[in-house]
């Protein structure tokens, strides 16, 4: 056989072979709260739909908000809502405010070491020891040591809702340390007899969850689905999705799938809660 036509027939039966694209990549970025659940998302969905490339990145709700407004991912993750400015940005660079859509629900969760004898804390209560107005457990029913605290760096949107919905606007303690990511939160928790941290439900793994009061007559609530979907739970939350303008093509199929009970139920297999 003539070497150039068997050097075709090799070359369409290699096309023929490869899985054909359904589209251009659709790219995730942001979160790292949601950056787990992002990532199951992408996975089950390219398993249901061959060909579709979807790529999750971190780096906070910050960055990735950051990266929507320069035009370097196409959805961004977020644990809270765009500020006005961030919106004013967007408008100012494409004529529009941005898409904001609710993907799943989340109960931002109190971390403390696992063989802790405390149970429960106020929401003011936490907000003094995150302020450095309460330093020791003993101030709220824990042993005579010192509180060590821990929380995420400032271009997290977990640091952000913390201290918009705890400390109400005021600065962090200078004695927190600030790591990268909730699982780096957890895991020194987890290590610390003393330590206390937050983050995303779906990492408390190791660490006892504690219980959170609104107020002091109030009752104790552990970020279960029943209380947060009853918003019972004082740190309850939306996670986002943003986008630059309303999805379409591939990317309507793949926020459309995440909203289905299909995409929902990863959500609550993660350990985040559906929308309802």
């Amino acid at each position: 056989m003539n070497k150039i036509i068997l050097t075709s027939l090799l070359a369409a039966a290699a096309l023929a072979a490869a899985p054909v694209l359904a589209g251009k990549p659709i790219t995730v970025k942001g979160s790292d709260t949601m950056v787990i659940l992002g990532q199951r998302w992408a996975e089950n969905y390219m398993i249901a739909h061959k060909g579709q490339v979807i790529m999750v990145t971190g780096g906070g709700s910050g960055t990735g908000i950051a990266a929507l407004i320069n035009g370097t991912t196409e959805v961004c993750q977020a644990s809270r809502a765009m500020k006005q400015d961030e919106k004013l940005k967007l408008r100012d660079r494409y004529q529009t405010l941005g898409v904001e859509i609710p993907v799943a629900k989340d109960g931002l969760t109190i971390y403390v070491h696992s063989g802790s004898s405390l149970r429960e804390l106020t929401m003011q209560q936490l907000r003094d020891i995150y302020l450095g107005t309460i330093t020791n457990w003993s101030q709220v029913g824990g042993p005579d040591a010192t509180i060590i605290l821990y929380g995420r760096e400032n271009s997290s949107g977990t640091y952000g809702f913390f201290k918009e919905h705890v400390l109400g606007g005021k600065d962090f303690s200078e004695r927190v340390q600030t790591l990268p990511g909730t699982a780096a939160v957890v895991n020194a928790v987890a290590k610390d007899p003393n330590g206390i941290g937050y983050g995303g439900a779906a990492y408390a793994k190791g660490v006892r969850e504690l219980a959170m009061k609104k107020a002091a007559a109030s009752p104790a609530v552990l970020p279960t689905k029943e209380a947060v979907l009853a918003g019972t739970y004082p740190l309850s939350r939306d996670l986002y999705f943003y986008l630059r303008k309303a999805p379409a093509g591939e990317t309507k199929k793949f926020v459309d799938w995440v909203l289905s009970a299909e995409g929902q139920k990863v959500a609550g297999d993660v350990g985040y809660f559906p929308l309802r």
